[in-house]
């Protein structure tokens, strides 16, 4: 007897007790309350004939671009290809996808979720990893269609309804509907399910308009779904929701609260994996930016970062944090070795991240080496033109505010004051001043001290 998971599609494997396993490890994908990894392998034990329940662990796996686990990944992904003949046509779609994600053609991978979504609009999935890729290629449009698409086949009885207008809100924001992308995500935010991605959005939306003070009293409202006092209780993306409710502090210039923020969900005692480590490296970032003393935050996150050949090249904006990292631990010339070396791992690579290496990622890395040591100028010269080519490196607008930041702070320490006025011009158009806006504005003027 061949079954159908909870949203109907078909799977190849006649247990109950390992679809219903594999469901619950789903929700936990979409939901980031807990890892799916104990739900996969009780899937695995109650039908071990099942390939589906591997390539979901190599997925999950793969897209935690933690390099550490990419052999564990890379196994449960030969065990899924050994047993794939006997699987659904879907699933054998999935596992072809993940093959092209391995290999490192993050494009490759989401024209094949896009494929099967095609076909199986309720495949949740797909819908996930796809929107995932979207999101690591910085490809808003895409994003955005991708779940719009495939929304009018989720009804409001399928209980990760909740969790694909999550999605859905998220694109719209990233592609600049932030009116219907706040809308939805509330709507989202409307039944009993619990919606940490759509928290998120929301949170999006407040960061992009300016409403700081908003954004704060949101994350707190919601903060029982998504961070208590309890680490261990804490939802799995509760370290980026506090890195958005640090921004907002930052935007009211609140070093002392965005420092507390960090140190309750980014200190380097509670980050796990490279993606929390990433929003550290950003969040302190950018307190440097403002003079701010971090004392040991930044040697306390590099020491258990791990950052080898095996790290590198693949992803310019996981490189790009790291480069950021060390410029702000003070290690110039270990900064300079990891930007050769994320661009030769970069080079050495077959698949998309090597194209935006070479467009991209080398330019602003030694852009950033030439900002760390003080040539603003040359350090602003090389920056600046990759402005309209940035979401190639992937992430939201939110996390690659961070180049502009440091735009900003190049121009008020060297001589292309102008374009900082230009940049801080564009910047108030998009949303209403705020203290952080006042305080660049001060020093363009040079009236305000800043001293990375």
């Amino acid at each position: 007897m061949t079954l159908a998971d909870a949203h109907g599609n078909a799977v190849s494997s006649s247990s109950r007790p390992a679809l219903d396993a594999s469901d619950r490890a789903l929700w936990r994908m979409m939901s980031f309350y807990g890892t799916p990894i104990d739900d996969l392998d009780a899937a695995i034990a109650a039908d071990p004939g099942w390939a589906f329940p591997h390539a979901m662990k190599a997925g999950f796996l793969l897209l935690l671009t933690e390099p550490a686990l990419r052999a564990d990944a890379l196994h449960a992904l030969a065990a899924a290809k050994h047993l794939g003949s006997a699987a659904h046509a879907r699933e054998r779609g999935h596992i072809g996808a993940l093959h092209l994600l391995a290999a490192g053609d993050w494009q490759g991978a989401a024209d094949a979720w896009s494929a099967l979504l095609a076909d199986h609009p309720r495949d949740a999935l797909a819908l996930q990893w796809g929107h995932l890729l979207d999101f690591n290629r910085g490809d808003a449009q895409t994003l955005r269609e991708r779940v719009a698409a495939a929304l009018p086949a989720w009804h409001e009885s399928d209980p990760l309804q909740p969790y694909v207008l999550g999605l859905h809100a998220f694109g719209l924001e990233e592609s600049g509907h932030c009116a219907e992308a706040e809308d939805v995500g509330r709507r989202a935010l409307g039944s009993a399910a619990r919606v940490p991605w759509a928290i998120h959005a929301v949170a999006h939306v407040m960061e992009m308009q300016g409403r700081h003070d908003e954004g704060q009293r949101w994350m707190a409202q919601w903060r029982p779904d998504w961070g208590g006092a309890d680490v261990t209780q804490r939802n799995g993306f509760a370290g980026h929701l506090g890195w958005h409710e640090a921004l907002f502090a930052l935007e009211s210039l609140d070093h002392r609260a965005a420092l507390a923020i960090f140190d309750d969900y980014l200190r380097a005692e509670v980050t796990e994996i490279t993606l929390q480590r990433l929003d550290a490296a950003s969040l302190l970032w950018r307190l440097h930016l403002l003079g701010v003393d971090v004392g040991d935050r930044w040697q306390r996150l590099l020491a258990g970062w791990s950052l080898d050949g095996d790290a590198a090249g693949h992803s310019v904006f996981n490189d790009l944090h790291a480069t950021l990292a060390l410029m702000g631990a003070g290690e110039s010339g270990r900064a300079a070795e990891w930007v050769a070396l994320a661009i030769a791992q970069a080079e050495g690579r077959p698949g998309w991240n090597r194209e935006v290496s070479r467009a991209v990622g080398a330019p602003l890395m030694h852009g950033l080496l030439d900002f760390g040591a003080a040539r603003f100028d040359a350090g602003f010269e090389a920056i600046a033109p990759l402005r309209d080519g940035l979401a190639r490196i992937g992430g939201s607008h939110a996390q690659r505010d961070v180049v502009e930041q440091t735009l900003l702070a190049a121009t008020s320490l060297g001589a292309h004051r102008d374009a900082g006025r230009a940049l801080l011009a564009e910047r108030s158009r998009a949303k209403p001043s705020t203290p952080l806006t006042r305080h660049w504005q001060r020093t363009l003027a040079g009236t305000a001290g800043i001293s990375p």
